[in-house]
């Protein structure tokens, strides 16, 4: 998401490049119920405010996109239950990872916060493309890879063009620093369009690890 934009454009202009996550099935960390992800969104809408054409991402789904599977209609839900089986036996011995939220990642898009450290995050990643492969067939699931993954938490998207830098002036390139603990891993259905935010869960997968040295570690 560097270097800096210049201007923002729409998100939601026609735009090829990308897929579409309209009627989406993704793999998502959840954090809208951790009390500092909230803080941080909050704190970001305060002093975003006064900017037009910002849509803020609506705090229960704040969320980190792991995948994108596919679309709901290619999709069944033995399909997902399959997925999430698979998943969680991959990740039944991976323990809960701890994350840091300062860095903030401009794009011409959105704007979002870096997942640090990212590395952190591809065992999570390998499982969620594994498992998809693993029902959906080998085509499914390219991308990304890990070295090509940034894991970021979306705060808002652009609706509208205008020039950056005041935005980036207000917001600067870092927050205060935030821990966050990933806990599990969740298979969402997306109905209708990305910014009607109409999120059904199909499921999570829990990370039952333990880490050597505690209690109940080996």
């Amino acid at each position: 998401m560097n270097p800096l934009p210049a201007q923002f454009t729409s998100r939601w202009e026609d735009n090829h490049a990308r897929p579409s996550y309209e009627d989406a099935v993704c793999w998502h960390l959840l954090l809208g119920g951790h009390a500092g992800v909230q803080s941080i969104a909050a704190d970001v809408r305060r002093r975003l405010a006064r900017f037009p054409g910002l849509h803020m991402t609506p705090p229960q789904w704040l969320h980190v996109t792991v995948l994108r599977v596919g679309t709901s209609d290619r999709i069944s839900q033995g399909d997902m239950e399959q997925m999430l089986a698979k998943a969680q036996n991959a990740l039944a011995r991976t323990p809960p990872l701890t994350m840091t939220l300062q860095r903030v990642l401009y794009h011409p898009e959105a704007i979002a916060l870096s997942m640090s450290p990212a590395s952190a995050l591809f065992p999570l990643l390998a499982a969620a493309r594994n498992a998809t492969r693993g029902v959906l067939g080998e085509d499914a699931a390219g991308d990304p890879r890990e070295g090509e993954w940034v894991p970021h938490l979306t705060l808002c998207y652009s609706t509208t063009r205008q020039p950056a830098a005041p935005v980036i002036a207000e917001l600067g390139k870092t927050l205060p620093a935030s821990e966050v603990t990933i806990g599990e891993m969740s298979l969402v259905v997306q109905e209708g369009a990305e910014d009607l935010w109409n999120w059904q869960i199909a499921g999570s997968v829990r990370l039952l690890g333990t880490h050597e040295g505690t209690p109940d570690g080996s």
